[in-house]
């Protein structure tokens, strides 16, 4: 999968070719109502992403920018997550990041100010840092940040069989659910240092984290992925929510998932499968996102993409592209 989930932050190189002459196809669908998965890149951040793999190059990208592209897909709001977690990735040598966290939570929280009607954002954090609960505290002061909270276990390499990184992220759990902050949350554990993800990390998550979140929606992003489509730990850890929805467990009641995607399944079965599973969790709970790519890819690409690469029907489609969840009402 080609997808920006800058953990690993990849780009959609391979299908951009491909995307124009399949959203003319699509083009007659309504437009999803808003992009539940997007970030912006302060200058400051920017610089640090070139300066270190895969990203070659990296470019600002504004609230400005942003709003320009949800125009020409005819999407009419955003929820801007805040990368600023990208300063304290274990990988990165980077001088004073905590100080440079609260920076581009600030810079996030200006630039989605400018379009008050459009934009919402998130702040983030690493949630293993002893200052997070801070971090969460202050941004939940911020009428621009106060909403909700992006979380990233991949980057922030969370180990989901370390009981102290567990017990650091209920705290975080636990303190957004005080402040009524939504969690937008990657799952899947860091690709790069080979974390075990699966069902096993799925039920973790799930039966130790989930409930010190009763009261406010968790949304899963990436359908609980980061990487391929065929990647059979996702898969594993999305069919856990499938199960759980089904059961009508009452941990799933706030739950939500992203479909923020971009590449071909390997396989006409792997999307068979994915498909089979969003109809088992219920496309009211499933959002459209793009993600910020660091290619030409935009969100009326992917949601064009998105059309094509999985086997939905139309209505399955519309239902998506209307869902609205409580934190935009």
């Amino acid at each position: 999968m080609c997808f920006g989930g800058i953990g690993v932050i990849a780009v959609a190189c391979s299908v951009v070719a491909q995307i124009e002459d399949r959203g003319r196809s699509s083009r007659t669908q309504p437009a999803p109502l808003a992009d539940h998965h997007q970030h912006l890149w302060s200058p400051e951040l920017a610089t640090l992403l070139s300066s270190t793999p895969p990203v070659a190059a990296a470019r600002p990208r504004t609230a400005a920018d942003l709003i320009a592209q949800l125009d020409a897909a005819g999407i009419k709001r955003a929820v801007v997550l805040s990368a600023a977690y990208i300063y304290e990735q274990p990988s990165r040598a980077v001088d004073a990041p905590a100080e440079k966290v609260r920076r581009e939570n600030d810079w996030t929280s200006r630039q989605v100010a400018q379009f008050p009607d459009r934009l919402i954002g998130f702040c983030s954090v690493n949630p293993l840092k002893d200052y997070a609960l801070d971090e969460l505290a202050r941004c939940a002061r911020d009428p621009n940040l106060r909403r909700g909270i992006k979380l990233h276990f991949g980057n922030s390499v969370v180990d989901y069989h370390n009981s102290g990184h567990i017990e650091r992220i209920r705290r975080v759990f636990r303190g957004a659910n005080d402040s009524r902050m939504t969690i937008v949350v990657h799952l899947r554990a860091s690709v790069t240092q080979n974390l075990p993800y699966g069902r096993k990390e799925a039920l973790v998550f799930l039966n130790e984290l989930m409930p010190a979140a009763p009261d406010v929606v968790v949304q899963v992003a990436h359908l609980a992925g980061a990487g391929p489509w065929q990647d059979e730990g996702s898969q594993q850890a999305f069919a856990v929510f499938a199960e759980a929805v089904e059961k009508r467990d009452p941990l799933t009641r706030l739950l939500y998932f992203d479909v923020t995607t971009l590449g071909a399944p390997a396989t006409p079965e792997t999307a068979q499968r994915w498909a089979a599973m969003i109809r088992r969790v219920g496309t009211e709970r499933v959002v459209f996102g793009s993600d910020a790519t660091l290619s030409n890819v935009t969100p009326g690409d992917a949601w064009a993409m998105l059309r094509k690469l999985l086997p939905l029907t139309d209505d399955q489609f519309r239902a998506i592209a209307a869902n609205v969840p409580p934190y935009m009402r």
